[in-house]
């Protein structure tokens, strides 16, 4: 019987820091709804309807880049980057122009064709 209450006690150990790891390496990266907001300020200079980035959008770039620190929070991030890129399409033709227009260095292109995985 102490026996068995012992096993029970180290199965309940082990699925608690299953469950605490997973969810420290799901909080790690961030999340596309960040880079959303990061980046939704420039939105006008990326479509062309604005001759420069605006201090927002500059400020949301800076502080995407700063939250992106790990290896993992810069492949999620592009990941997003990419995939609004990819859905506005043509329209986006000044996005790639953001980060030097900021003065910040993200280390990837800001395209639909960049390779996240690197």
């Amino acid at each position: 019987m102490a026996r068995l209450g012992r096993d029970a006690v180290a199965v309940v150990a082990v699925v608690v820091l299953l469950v605490v790891a997973a969810a420290a390496t799901a909080s790690a990266a961030v999340s596309c709804s960040e880079v959303t907001s990061a980046v939704m300020p420039c939105l006008g200079y990326a479509m062309g309807n604005a001759a420069s980035p605006s201090p927002a959008c500059c400020n949301g770039v800076r502080s995407l880049s700063s939250r992106a620190s790990s290896a993992a929070d810069r492949q999620a991030a592009c990941s997003c980057l990419k995939s609004m890129t990819g859905r506005f399409g043509r329209s986006m033709g000044n996005a790639a122009n953001i980060p030097s227009q900021c003065g910040v260095n993200v280390g990837v292109p800001i395209s639909p064709n960049v390779d996240c995985s690197k």
